[in-house]
């Protein structure tokens, strides 16, 4: 049977490996937020996904999956949910774009300075983000009972990417330093390759930080990409266990998730082996990875909480384990 081309493009996009935090590691969150989902929230968030505005194309990544079964297709679905807001960041749907993509959604910086190695925050900058305020007003739509599905479903979307961001510790900081005077733009201003270094070369902190999954965990040929996904998020749920973080999750308490990730820029991420103009150590790049493992798994479990609160507030989901 002949399929459609837009079934064709989107089966082919979703094997190909793309990492990042913006890709992989949003889906990762996606897979293990999808496990921490009762059987009544999952029935209900992805009805109302599958009712989002025709015009966000959300609803229709339902259908690129091919022939699968229904749980595998719900499961790939939710797990690309959480990158929708970096799709519609592609200029060539221009409807989709000029509509739905807010770029400065995706950071909720803090403007700071290291002071004998500890952080002295800073007025009188201009704005930096408004992820929370944002995170917040979408909590409000999911839980009106009056708000129209198709609300609900971008408000779902939106939540699930930017509870992503806000754990990726440099979508939370603006340092300020001599070299950065009105702030480092979340360690994109931080080169790790030397001064002169052609533009196509260059590499900066925030890259490094975003691309840190694909880097350490390979993406073997001929592999498929939930499975990669898969096997990445179970590793680090194995290793951050729900039970041992579920003291940690507060469900919904957006600006909490936030002050705690803005916390690691002191301690991790500029942590003083960090050297303008060079690549970090392999110590660094050990705490760094050891950071990002957690922060997916965290996030992964306090979206699915958050979610499982509005969705299923009875007792059961409240209280288990985890489903598949």
């Amino acid at each position: 049977m002949k399929r459609s081309f837009l079934t064709a493009f989107f089966c082919l996009a979703f094997v190909l490996p793309t990492f990042g935090w913006d890709d992989v590691g949003h889906k990762i969150t996606g897979y293990i937020a999808w496990q921490r989902l009762s059987p009544q929230a999952r029935d209900n968030v992805i009805r109302i996904l599958r009712e989002a505005p025709e015009d966000s194309q959300l609803a229709t990544f339902y259908m690129a999956y091919g022939p699968q079964s229904e749980a595998m297709k719900r499961l790939e679905f939710f797990m690309f949910v959480p990158t929708w807001a970096d799709v519609v960041r592609d200029r060539e749907f221009n409807t989709r774009y000029r509509k739905y993509h807010k770029s400065n959604w995706h950071y909720d910086d803090t403007f700071w300075r290291q002071v004998d190695g500890r952080v002295q925050e800073l007025t009188g900058f201009e704005e930096g983000g408004q992820a929370v305020p944002r995170m917040k007003e979408f909590d409000a739509v999911i839980r009106n009972a009056s708000a129209s599905e198709e609300d609900k479903a971008i408000a779902i979307a939106w939540i699930l990417h930017l509870g992503g961001d806000i754990h990726q510790p440099l979508h939370t900081s603006a340092r300020v330093t001599e070299t950065e005077p009105k702030g480092d733009q979340g360690g994109n201003l931080f080169h790790l390759t030397p001064q002169g270094t052609r533009r196509p070369d260059q590499v900066n902190l925030h890259w490094f930080w975003d691309s840190i999954v694909g880097r350490n965990i390979p993406f073997r040929d001929g592999m498929c990409e939930r499975h990669y996904i898969e096997a990445a998020a179970k590793s680090m749920m194995k290793k951050h266990p729900f039970a041992v973080l579920q003291g940690k999750v507060n469900p919904g308490k957006y600006e909490d998730w936030r002050r705690e990730s803005f916390a690691y820029n002191n301690s991790v991420v500029f942590s003083p082996d960090l050297k303008r103009g060079q690549m970090p150590t392999v110590q660094y790049k050990k705490r760094a990875f050891k950071l990002a493992e957690q922060q997916l798994a965290l996030a992964g479990y306090r979206l699915g909480e958050t979610l499982n609160a509005v969705f299923d507030a009875s007792d059961a989901a409240n209280t288990t384990i985890g489903y598949r």
